[in-house]
């Protein structure tokens, strides 16, 4: 089986491959741990290009719940570093990672493409200082990974 991946033509003509998407959930993917609208069918339109893992500390505990019916990967963490830590289990360069919170920096400061979200629960100013994007909502963010030409538009020099 073909691994699914993104190809992204980065500036200065440089092919970089993306493999996973690693998202947080309370703030990013949700508001009071019930999945945003719109968010679901973006995650399985993606899932056909990029291997999902959803990284949370679960603070409603409703995270596995809202996700059971999606292809994604769910992974109950306490920290920032635990977030780091389960990219340092993948090739973080090929990691595009989306995210709201103080405790996403770690997470970004990894990947090889971070995007920050000021969603319904606000963005932590640290965050927005790792990302390389920042964008109004996670349904904005998840289009970025849809339609790639938007991302070449937006990181061209």
């Amino acid at each position: 089986m073909n691994t699914p991946c993104l190809d992204l033509e980065m500036p200065g003509g440089v092919l970089k491959t993306y493999t996973d998407l690693v998202l947080d959930f309370s703030g990013t993917l949700s508001l009071d741990g019930v999945l945003l609208p719109g968010v679901a069918d973006r995650l399985a339109r993606i899932a056909s290009t990029l291997r999902i893992t959803v990284l949370t500390a679960d603070t409603f505990g409703k995270a596995a719940g809202q996700l059971k019916d999606l292809p994604v990967q769910v992974e109950i963490i306490a920290t920032g570093a635990d977030k780091a830590d389960a990219l340092k289990k993948m090739t973080s360069e090929t990691v595009i990672a989306i995210g709201n919170g103080r405790n996403d920096v770690p997470m970004m400061e990894r990947a090889g493409l971070s995007i920050a979200v000021i969603g319904p629960e606000g963005a932590a100013c640290q965050l927005l200082r790792a990302a390389d994007i920042v964008v109004r909502d996670t349904l904005e963010a998840l289009d970025l990974v849809t339609h790639p030409l938007r991302l070449k538009a937006t990181l061209r020099d």
